[in-house]
């Protein structure tokens, strides 16, 4: 079926150097009024193009390096395959007065990340990445928004699981609803449920990758250049004659262990090297506010290399990076037809993905001792769900992240 075009909103002047790169855009135009009921049953379809490029860069931009991709029927032939399709949204997906059911608006991504485990229950998984990616109306620009795992939040009740709801910690949202056969399915249900009573962002669609994903698709690409803002020691991984080990294998060898230090500066790193600095939290200074900075790092990071190396045009550079994905991957692509969607997206790269910081990058404890997000950063959310974030950012420059 041929791509159809969509006519794109009119630009709007320039930001003025020294403040926020985005563009400042309109708020977007609302669905017609079709009701507010829950959207209908999400049917599983062939895994679209975007599913496969999702992967790529840990979120949907993989998708954009132009008409190459939506003009080659071979190459969307092969990039279909067996990535696991579920309804992760639930009744967070936006209604068609949202505009659901159209894509001329903003789009909104839920991505999380997850490190499952094989010694681990299925069931016994938290979310521990938690990320909104946000492309405006005028669909040339995405923001990259992280949400602290520790957040205190109040989770709802989830009758599928016979879930009485509680307030915990926000990356506990997810292990409530994959319990007693929720799944990861009902996990992402439930944290974008969650996500929405908080900062009333609902969404488009969902990804779940299990980090381990990461480092093969970075395999893939040979490895990413990223910047290292001060050296940090890791508390997961350590040499053991000179091969990089989980320290409860590298115990085991009974050898001498010599820690794994990311040193400052910029350099290539390969799969291992990049995930282990990515997930890197308790020795940082500010905690998990520097790690959402270094994981969304990566993603631009993997987008860039990606985009650079040609692998989203070249059909066997894409098959390798298909093939390293594997089943890390399951998405939720909501009502939107694949090939319009591709071509919706066409106009975003890497360099028009903004990284965006809650709480200005630090803790922000209320009175129960919890972490909670800022009343600027509540604001940011609210810029996101009336699709004026360009604004929002350019009056308040202090979220945009510090990293390169």
């Amino acid at each position: 079926m041929p791509v159809q075009t969509r006519r794109r909103p009119p630009s709007r002047e320039p930001v003025p150097a020294g403040r926020a790169s985005a563009s400042v855009v309109p708020p977007p135009r609302r669905g017609g009024g079709r009701g507010t009921d829950a959207p209908p049953k999400r049917k599983r379809r062939k895994d679209p193009l975007w599913a496969r490029i999702t992967v790529v860069v840990g979120a949907v931009l993989m998708m954009t390096s132009g008409a190459a991709i939506v003009g080659s029927k071979a190459i969307i032939g092969q990039a279909t395959g067996n990535i696991s399709q579920q309804n992760l949204l639930g009744d967070a997906g936006k209604s068609d007065a949202e505009g659901g059911d159209t894509l001329e608006g903003p789009i909104d991504m839920l991505l999380l990340g997850v490190d499952a485990r094989a010694s681990w229950a299925a069931d016994d998984v938290r979310a521990d990445s938690i990320i909104i990616l946000h492309i405006p109306a005028t669909h040339d620009q995405a923001y990259l928004i992280s949400i602290p795992r520790d957040t205190e939040a109040h989770i709802p009740a989830f009758k599928k699981t016979g879930f009485n709801g509680t307030t915990d910690k926000i990356n506990a949202a997810f292990q409530y609803g994959a319990r007693n056969g929720g799944g990861w399915a009902g996990g992402a249900q439930l944290m974008a449920q969650t996500i929405k009573n908080m900062t009333g962002v609902s969404f488009d669609g969902a990804a779940i990758i299990n980090f381990g994903g990461f480092k093969k698709v970075i395999d893939a690409l040979g490895s990413v250049r990223i910047c290292v803002s001060h050296e940090v020691e890791s508390i997961h991984m350590s040499y053991v004659d000179g091969k990089p080990m989980w320290n409860a294998d590298a115990k085991k060898t009974g050898k001498e262990r010599t820690p794994v230090v990311h040193k400052k500066g910029c350099r290539e790193m390969e799969g291992w090297e990049a995930l282990d600095y990515s997930r890197q939290r308790k020795s940082l200074k500010n905690g998990d506010y520097d790690r959402q900075q270094n994981q969304q790092q990566l993603i631009k990071a993997m987008a860039k290399k990606a985009i650079s190396d040609g692998g989203m045009t070249n059909p066997l550079k894409l098959k390798k990076l298909m093939d390293a994905a594997g089943d890390t991957l399951i998405l939720d692509t909501g009502r939107a037809d694949v090939a319009d969607l591709v071509f919706t997206m066409r106009g975003v790269t890497d360099n028009e993905l903004t990284m965006l910081r809650t709480n200005n990058g630090t803790f922000h404890v209320n009175e129960h001792g919890r972490e909670a997000l800022s009343p600027l950063t509540l604001d940011m959310f609210k810029a996101v769900k009336e699709d004026r974030l360009a604004e929002f950012v350019f009056a308040n420059p202090s979220v945009l992240s510090t990293r390169a």
